[in-house]
């Protein structure tokens, strides 16, 4: 084991031990969160080190870099899930489906319809079909995608009954210079008055306080893998 590998499993460790500190604050269970560890722009020795430290879940933002990494990783161990955690181009939406097991950033109707075509198709042919999850610009910023939360409520309904996709649950990215807790307790509350039992919130600055208010997954990347690396 090489001097990285042990930043690695060490980094995961430490992370691990935050997540279930947090859970147990709140009264929860350190197993009801998922840590998805954001591999993006780290290569694949980097994921291969995460996956010998135990880890599973894998996030990542572009399509192009992922098909670049993971279909031999993930060939080789089974048991990985990789989330696609940036926005979806519809252009790269066949190739989404067929890689990613979460897509996490359904943010407009023209990916809803280009999902469930795509889905349809993949599954037709053996494949199976990737969980969703809706994004919530819960900050309103117009920079950034996602669902107004106003508008939230009709666009998964629609999702559902216009297109046919079953929406597992949220996502959100708080604004950068404003405290994150509303925004996670925002997501929280929808998703408790949608149904919805997936709630993706909290990346490596912040992610304790979003397993405290409720979160099912927490996206942490630099808090692993260290400062990132540009993109290939």
């Amino acid at each position: 084991m090489n001097e990285h590998d042990k930043d690695i499993a060490g980094n995961l460790e430490t992370v691990r031990r935050a997540i279930a500190s947090a859970a147990d604050l709140a009264g929860r269970k350190a197993d009801e969160v998922t840590l998805v560890a954001v591999s993006k722009t780290f290569g694949a020795d980097a994921a291969r080190d995460a996956i010998s430290a135990g880890q599973r879940v894998f996030g990542e933002n572009r399509v192009q870099e992922a098909q670049g990494k993971w279909p031999d990783l993930k060939s080789e161990f089974a048991d990985v899930e990789l989330h696609l955690i940036g926005p979806l181009q519809s252009n790269k939406t066949r190739e989404a489906v067929e890689l990613f097991d979460v897509i996490e950033t359904v943010d407009r109707e023209k990916i809803a319809k280009t999902l469930a075509k795509e889905i349809a198709r993949h599954v037709d042919e053996g494949g199976k079909a990737p969980r969703l999850l809706v994004q919530v610009n819960t900050g309103a910023e117009p920079q950034k995608a996602g669902v107004l939360p106003e508008e939230t409520k009709d666009f998964v309904a629609r999702c559902q009954s216009e297109h046919g996709l079953t929406i597992d649950g949220l996502m959100c990215i708080p604004p950068f210079d404003e405290p994150p807790g509303p925004h996670f307790a925002l997501i929280a509350k929808m998703c408790g008055e949608l149904g919805l039992p997936v709630i993706s919130m909290g990346m490596s600055g912040d992610y304790e306080q979003a397993v405290m208010l409720g979160a099912t997954h927490v996206r942490v990347g630099s808090a692993i893998f260290g400062a990132r690396s540009k993109p290939a």
